[in-house]
């Protein structure tokens, strides 16, 4: 939709600066182009391809979140401030 619209505005600016007549002619060759079965065959090919892409994207980031939250958690556990004894046996005072 998004290259129909490029497209589109384009052929409007060109068509402006080279007529009406010229600006038919463009849109006419747009047309064509668009309602091509090769076209837009390729264009239905793409568009899976980059759906498919994106739920894969979607997962493998899902993933890594995931295993970045379990590191997190883990260094987060080996923090300084989790220590609540010193190593003579102490309970550590938070308030100094």
């Amino acid at each position: 939709m998004k290259g129909i619209l490029v497209g589109a505005a384009i052929g409007y600016v060109l068509g402006a600066k080279a007529g009406r007549e010229r600006y038919d002619q463009i849109v006419r060759l747009w047309h064509r182009f668009t309602a091509n079965p090769t076209v837009r065959k390729t264009a239905g090919q793409a568009k899976d391809k980059a759906f498919e892409a994106a739920h894969q994207a979607k997962d493998l980031a899902a993933d890594a979140a995931g295993k970045a939250a379990d590191a997190a958690g883990k260094a987060a556990d080996k923090a300084p401030w989790k220590n609540k004894e010193q190593s003579n046996g102490q309970p550590v005072s938070r308030l100094t």
